[in-house]
């Protein structure tokens, strides 16, 4: 039998953990609260590209010069690991236009080229081909066709084809077939375009 004197004590105890664990649960709140509310201030943006390449403002961020004419060609080369999934580096296309856009840039004054090759080729293939191959609908149509839509130029690297065994009637007519993803670059660069790498 316990000790008469032992039975406040352990009351006293057991009162402590219980207010310990309803303040646990009550910080935990709190914090979940702060979080959802720091997310939400932080509202997801796309200015340009609707669906891809969603972008978030960052307050007292230095800016694009929104009064620039942007030229930028893109030598995109981003492997697409999981063939259910958009390409990174084509999304990353629409983030960089976005991003863009959030800043002041208009649209019109982003002129934008990409040149697909390596291990970004099998982006560029028609639904049919895509079936074909990885028994699965290219996710990569929709971001194609808004890219298209906001006027970007889209081409594909014929030496990439070859090397991969691709006829150019798999290539989503979307895209344009260039000699090689080097005389594509070279081509807008000289025609005053800035390079830019997606791995």
């Amino acid at each position: 039998m316990e000790p008469m004197a032992d039975i406040p004590v352990q009351q006293a105890y057991s009162n402590q953990k219980n207010n310990y664990q309803i303040m646990k649960y009550i910080s935990t709140l709190i914090l979940t609260f702060f979080f959802v509310c720091t997310a939400n201030a932080q509202k997801a943006a796309n200015p340009i590209i609707e669906n891809f390449g969603t972008i978030y403002e960052i307050e007292n961020a230095v800016n694009p010069d929104s009064k620039i004419e942007y030229k930028i060609v893109i030598d995109l080369k981003t492997l697409q690991r999981d063939k259910k999934s958009v390409n990174p580096g084509l999304n990353n296309v629409a983030r960089m236009m976005n991003l863009h856009g959030l800043g002041g840039v208009e649209a019109e004054n982003l002129k934008v080229a990409v040149a697909i090759h390596g291990g970004a080729t099998d982006l560029i293939m028609s639904n049919e081909a895509y079936q074909k191959k990885y028994e699965l609908d290219n996710p990569n149509l929709q971001l194609i066709d808004e890219l298209k839509d906001a006027g970007v130029e889209l081409y594909v690297c014929g030496q990439s084809l070859l090397a991969r065994n691709y006829d150019q009637s798999e290539v989503n007519p979307q895209i344009k077939i260039g000699l090689s993803m080097l005389t594509v670059v070279t081509t807008y660069m000289h025609k005053g375009y800035h390079q830019m790498v997606f791995n």
